[in-house]
C-alpha cells in the first residue's frame, strides 16, 4: 500500500495532532543523535510543544553549545560590521577622489572655451593650444572621410539610377539621354576661320549709288 503525501498544514484535529506531534519529535531526536555520532558533530535540539512544554537534546552539553551559538553569532555580526565600516570607507575615498577628478575636468573643460585662462602659465597655455590643435586636425579628418562616405553613396546611387534610366528607355524604345560632350559643341579654331568668310575690302570714299546722283545733279 501506497503512503499518500502529507499537506504540509495545520492538522485541525487535537488528537491527530498531538499523535503527529509526538512521533516526529522522536524522529527528529532520534536524527539528531545520529547526526552527533556518525558526524562527530555538536549538535544541540530545543522543542516547545503547543502547550508549552520543553524538550531538549544536546550531544554534549546544551549551556557549552547556546554559548558557543552566542560567541560566534556575536563575531559575525562584528565581523559584518567591521566589513561594512570597512566598505563605507572605501566609498567615501573613492566619491572623494571622484569629485576631485570631476573639478579638474570642469576646469580643463573651461579653459578649452577660454575661460578661466587668467590664471595659466606660458607652459600650460601652449599645451592648451596643442591639444586643440589636435582636436581640430581630428575633427578635420572625420569631416573628410565622412565627405568621401557621402561622395562615393551619391555615385552609387548615381550608377543605380542610370541603370534604371537605361532600363525603362529600353522597355520604352527610347534612346537613353546622353548629356552633350563639350568637344563636340566646341569647334576647332581651323573650322570656324574656314566657315567665317567675311569680306574685308577696304573702300575709300561715297557709297557708289549717292555718286551717281552727285554726277548727274551736276
Amino acid at each position: 500500500m501506497v503512503r499518500g503525501k502529507t499537506q504540509m498544514r495545520r492538522i485541525e484535529n487535537a488528537t491527530s495532532r498531538q499523535v503527529t506531534f509526538s512521533k516526529r519529535r522522536n524522529g527528529l531526536f532520534k536524527k539528531a543523535f545520529e547526526l552527533s555520532v556518525l558526524c562527530d558533530a555538536e549538535v544541540a535540539l530545543i522543542i516547545f510543544s503547543p502547550r508549552g512544554k520543553l524538550y531538549e537534546f544536546s550531544s554534549s552539553s546544551m549551556q557549552e553549545t547556546i554559548e558557543r551559538y552566542q560567541r560566534h553569532t556575536k563575531d559575525v555580526h562584528t565581523n559584518n560590521y567591521k566589513t561594512t565600516e570597512h566598505n563605507m570607507q572605501h566609498l567615501k575615498h573613492e566619491a572623494a577622489n571622484m569629485a576631485k577628478k570631476i573639478e579638474l575636468l570642469e576646469i580643463s573643460k573651461r579653459k578649452l572655451l577660454g575661460e578661466g585662462l587668467g590664471s595659466c602659465s606660458i607652459e600650460e597655455l601652449q599645451q592648451i593650444e596643442q591639444q586643440l590643435e589636435r582636436s581640430v586636425s581630428s575633427i578635420r579628418a572625420r569631416k573628410n572621410q565622412v565627405f568621401k562616405e557621402q561622395i562615393e553613396q551619391l555615385k552609387e546611387k548615381e550608377k543605380a539610377l542610370a541603370a534604371e534610366n537605361a532600363m525603362l528607355c529600353e522597355k520604352c524604345g527610347v534612346q537613353p539621354y546622353q548629356a552633350p560632350n563639350q568637344e563636340n559643341e566646341t569647334l576647332p579654331s581651323a573650322d570656324r576661320s574656314q566657315n567665317s568668310d567675311v569680306s574685308t575690302d577696304l573702300f575709300i570714299g561715297l557709297p557708289e549709288g549717292r555718286a551717281k546722283r552727285l554726277l548727274l545733279g551736276n
